[in-house]
Parts: structure tokens; sequence; C-alpha cells
């Protein structure tokens, strides 16, 4: 018998985006906001505020991570579901005949 062949497989093809430990897209969209509420007022307390405001979301941000690297993606997909999908088809349902 001939041995089967073994390829390694790579931990970086697996592992999901991450940017400082959050989801990527989320971590940067927190960062403009912040940005740009410190940069709206130019004084002291408006950068306070965007720099606070960094900081608390993404501590929430690595928490989500670490319970789910893909949450925001899989929330956007709950979104579009249904609440009920009833068991039996509709009237108006096309029925596939083979003749």
């Amino acid at each position: 018998m001939t041995d089967l062949k073994t390829v390694p497989i790579r931990r970086s093809l697996l592992r999901h985006t991450l940017v400082m430990g959050g989801e990527r897209d989320l971590v940067m969209t927190s960062a403009m906001f912040a940005m740009l509420t410190g940069a709206s007022g130019m004084s002291f307390l408006a950068w306070t505020i965007g720099g606070l405001f960094w900081f608390i979301a993404l501590f929430a941000l690595r928490r989500m991570a670490k319970a789910d690297p893909c949450m925001s993606k899989i929330w956007l997909r709950h979104l579009t579901q249904q609440n009920f999908y009833s068991a039996r088809s509709t009237a108006w349902a096309v029925e596939k005949r083979k003749r």
C-alpha cells in the first residue's frame, strides 16, 4: 500500500483578520468615529470624549471577538432571516415535476 500524502495546513490560513484584538472593520470604524469626535470640537473636552469612546469601543470589540471572531457578520445574516418558516409549502409554490 502507498502512504497517503500529507499537506500541512498553515495557521495563517485559518485565522480571522483581527486588528488590536477586534474585528478589523469594526475597529477601524470606531477609530474613525473617535477621531471625528475629537477633531470636531478641537478642544480638550472633545479629544477626551473621543479617546474615551475609543477605549470603551475597543474593550467591547475585543470581548466580542474573543467570543466569536465573526460575530458581526453572523449578526447581519441573522437580521435577514425570517421569524417563522412554515412546515408546508404555499399554494403559489412552483412545483417541479419529472416527466
